[in-house]
């Protein structure tokens, strides 16, 4: 009997190591330079753990080339899904062709790159960038506009600059809004948009009225710029809801951050793997093909938040940052609701 029992309980102990490794989910990221990556991570880590899934990554380090060798190393730990943040859109075209090879499900997780087999989740970038850009309208509905964009390699820079597009080009036909400046920027590096907009106020001779900028990280870079110049007021966009920008709007220096809450991205990609691990389809996936290359991917995309000084108690609730890193340095007569 004492036999029959061992052969039993390693034969589940067997079992349930398959089932795991089944559900091993290899993630790629370009790098965790920003903020909000280790939100993204620790969502996924959570998730997946309450479906018995295990957890594999490698950090890129903002190097496609090693990043090419990172999704070589995830599938060689025997990753059966791979969900990947690319550095750049076309040189991880290698990694997908040796993962589809292999009949291995992969993620593009947050940035878009376009092949029939991925399966795309991310915000709804193109309205991340609408959102911006009614922000921004709305504090400034004349005058001279610098655009600063993300990296070049990314094709979330292009859907949010259209987005922004969509809300501006009527007052730009009409001659209210002049864009005076517009850039991409390298890797989306505060550093790199700093010097974009120190290089647009050197071109224009200051005369930038508003700045319609693509992510947060950006935005610090930017309005370190301005403030170089003695340059207040100037209405400023980002996304992200990073912890520095969600103050900046409480001190006025920022007008506008679309808060995606990477929580719930990271969780219902977790989801996603899981799901494509055991050969099911994903709840929630629908079609998105507004990509450049137009390719039909199967897709689900969460829907982002303006976060201005009228709503900061919205992430105050949501228990993404606490009142007092919002409210920090503000004064409480003369600032936002949220900080009174």
């Amino acid at each position: 009997m004492k036999f029959k029992r061992s052969v039993i309980v390693a034969a589940m102990v067997a079992a349930a190591s398959t089932s795991v490794m089944a559900q091993l989910v290899g993630v790629s990221w370009s790098n965790f330079r920003e903020e909000r990556w280790t939100t993204d991570e620790k969502a996924i880590k959570d998730e997946l753990a309450k479906h018995g899934a295990s957890y594999v990554a490698a950090d890129a380090q903002a190097s496609p080339e090693k990043q090419l060798a990172d999704i070589d190393g995830l599938i060689n730990k025997g990753a059966k899904v791979l969900l990947i943040l690319a550095q750049d859109k076309d040189a991880i075209a290698p990694a997908l062709a040796k993962a589809k090879a292999k009949g291995i499900p992969v993620i593009a997780y947050d940035r878009l790159f376009e092949s029939p087999e991925v399966f795309y989740i991310s915000f709804n970038n193109k309205e991340v960038g609408r959102l911006q850009a009614q922000a921004i309208y709305a504090a400034m509905p004349k005058g001279n506009y610098a655009m600063i964009k993300g990296a070049s390699t990314d094709p979330n820079a292009n859907l949010l600059r259209g987005g922004q597009q969509e809300v501006l080009e009527a007052a730009i036909k009409k001659g209210d809004i002049k864009i005076v400046g517009e850039e991409y920027t390298d890797d989306w590096k505060p550093e790199a948009a700093q010097k974009n907009m120190e290089q647009i106020l050197t071109k224009t001779g200051g005369k930038v009225d508003a700045v319609v900028s693509s992510n947060d990280g950006m935005a610090g870079g930017v309005v370190a710029a301005l403030s170089s110049k003695g340059m207040k007021g100037v209405p400023v966009s980002g996304q992200d809801g990073d912890h520095a920008a969600l103050n900046r709007v409480a001190l006025g220096s920022q007008t506008v951050s679309v808060w995606k809450d990477s929580r719930e991205l990271g969780k219902v990609a977790a989801q996603v793997a899981v799901a494509l691990a055991k050969k099911e389809k994903p709840k929630g996936a629908g079609v998105f093909s507004d990509g450049e290359k137009k390719v039909a991917l199967q897709s689900i995309l969460l829907k982002p938040i303006p976060i201005t000084k009228a709503n900061l108690d919205v992430v105050i609730k949501a228990g993404w940052i606490s009142k007092e890193e919002v409210c920090k340095g503000v004064d409480v007569a003369t600032g936002p609701a949220a900080c009174k």
